[in-house]
C-alpha cells in the first residue's frame, strides 16, 4: 500500500545542511498499522510529511497504491490534495467556529473528494458513530474536551474513506489517562474502518501497544523493523536497547566461548561468533526478566545483592538492588514483600541476556 525507497531530505540552517533523512525504505501493507517511533529530531514526522506530500524529498520515491506519489529522479511531486490520505494532527487542527457536524463535514462538501449533499449527513453520522460521538452533532467544538476534539478530527480524516490515514502524534496533548483511553479508541477505529495507518510517536508503551509493526528511527535512519513483541524483546543494537522499554546493562569482556566476565561475576550468555576473547561487550537484559530471592548462605541461587530502593506501582514493584559496582532495576509483583536494606540474591536467567559489542 506504501512502499518508500532510498528516500533522503535536506534542510539548509544557518549552521548548514542537515541530513533529516539518510535513505528510508519502508512497506506498509494494505490495512497495516505502522508506527515510525523515536526521538525528537529523527525524521520521523519529516518521512511523514513526505508521504503526505507537504515536504519534497530531495531523493527516493513514494508509491501509493502501486502509483507514484513522489520521484525526485522522474520530477513527480503528486500535490497532497490528491493523494487519497486523511491526516490528524497533533494540534487537533478544527475549526473552533463550527459545530461537530460542520468539522466533519467540511471534506466532503468543500474538498476534492466532495460528494452529493443528499449523502453527507448520511457518511458524517457514520463517521461520528465509530469515534462514538454521534449525539454530538450540534456542538460547538469549543465545548469539547481535548478527547472529544481528538476524536472529531479522526472522524473528519477517515469520513472521506481514504486508502491512507497519517497520524502525527495525535495523543501527545491529552492527559495520561485519556491516553490510554484513545490508545484503545484508535485500535478499534482504524480495525473497523480496514485503513493502512502509518503513525509518529516518541511514545514507546503508545507504539507498542498500537501498531502491527513499529520502524525504531535514529538520526535519520531506520535501525529496525518488526513487531511491537519483536523490537521489545530482540533489540537488533544499543540503541533500540536503550530507547525502548527499561533495560540494565552491564559492561563486560570475553573470557571464552559463552563465557563473559562481569561487574556481577562470570555470566553464561551467547556471545556473537566474531567475538574473540577479551572483546568487550555490553550485557543488556530486562527488569522484569531478573527475579529476587531472599538471601541463601551459600549464594548458588543468584548475585547477592543489597536492596537500595523500592517503587511500588499497584501492580508492580520496581526495585533497585546494588551489586557490587552495579545497580540493576528488578521489576516484580506489586505484593514482593521485599524491603529496603534486605540482602538479597539475584537470580539472573542466562537465557534473556541480549549481548551488544562495544560498551
Amino acid at each position: 500500500m506504501i512502499q518508500i525507497s532510498g528516500l533522503k531530505k535536506y534542510f539548509r540552517t544557518r549552521d548548514g545542511r542537515v541530513e533529516a533523512l539518510r535513505g528510508i525504505d519502508l512497506e506498509v501493507a494494505e490495512g497495516e498499522f505502522c508506527v515510525l517511533l523515536g526521538p525528537s529530531g529523527c525524521g520521523k514526522t519529516t518521512t511523514l510529511r513526505c508521504v503526505a506530500g507537504l515536504e519534497r524529498a530531495d531523493a527516493g520515491e513514494i508509491r501509493i497504491s502501486g502509483a507514484v506519489v513522489s520521484s525526485s529522479a522522474r520530477g513527480v511531486q503528486v500535490p497532497a490534495e490528491k493523494r487519497d490520505i486523511g491526516m490528524v494532527f497533533q494540534s487537533y487542527a478544527i475549526w473552533p467556529h463550527m459545530n461537530v457536524f460542520q468539522n466533519v463535514a467540511f471534506p466532503l462538501i468543500r474538498g476534492r473528494r466532495q460528494v452529493p449533499r443528499r449523502l453527507v449527513a448520511e457518511k458524517v453520522r457514520r463517521a461520528l458513530s465509530l469515534v462514538q460521538l454521534e449525539h454530538m452533532e450540534s456542538r460547538p467544538a469549543t465545548d469539547l474536551s481535548g478527547g472529544q476534539q481528538q476524536r472529531v478530527a479522526m472522524a473528519r480524516a477517515v469520513v472521506t474513506e481514504p486508502q491512507i490515514l497519517l497520524m502525527d502524534e495525535p495523543l501527545s496533548n491529552l492527559d495520561a489517562r485519556l491516553r490510554e483511553q484513545m490508545r484503545l479508541e484508535l485500535k478499534k477505529i482504524t480495525s473497523s474502518v480496514g485503513v493502512t495507518t502509518l503513525y509518529v510517536t516518541h511514545d514507546q508503551a503508545e507504539a507498542l501497544s498500537l501498531g502491527d509493526k513499529v520502524c525504531v528511527m535514529h538520526e535519520g535512519e531506520i535501525l529496525q523493523i518488526g513487531t511491537p513483541r519483536e523490537v521489545y524483546a530482540r533489540p537488533d543494537n544499543l540503541f533500540v536497547a536503550q530507547f525502548v522499554g527499561e533495560m540494565n546493562f552491564v559492561p563486560g569482556r570475553v573470557t571464552g566461548a559463552g563465557q563473559v566476565d562481569s561487574p556481577l561475576g562470570q555470566v553464561r550468555c551467547h556471545v556473537p561468533p566474531r567475538c574473540e576473547p577479551g572483546s568487550e561487550l555490553t550485557l543488556a537484559i530486562r527488569p522484569e526478566r531478573l527475579t529476587l530471592k531472599h538471601e541463601l548462605n551459600d549464594g548458588s541461587d543468584g548475585v547477592k545483592g543489597t536492596v537500595i530502593s523500592k517503587n511500588y506501582v499497584g501492580d508492580a514493584a520496581l526495585f533497585e538492588v546494588q551489586v557490587r559496582d552495579v545497580i540493576l532495576r528488578i521489576k516484580l509483583p506489586g505484593d514482593s514483600d521485599f524491603a529496603i536494606g534486605n540482602q538479597v540474591a539475584v537470580v539472573v536467567p542466562a537465557d534473556h541476556w541480549r549481548v551488544y559489542t562495544g560498551s
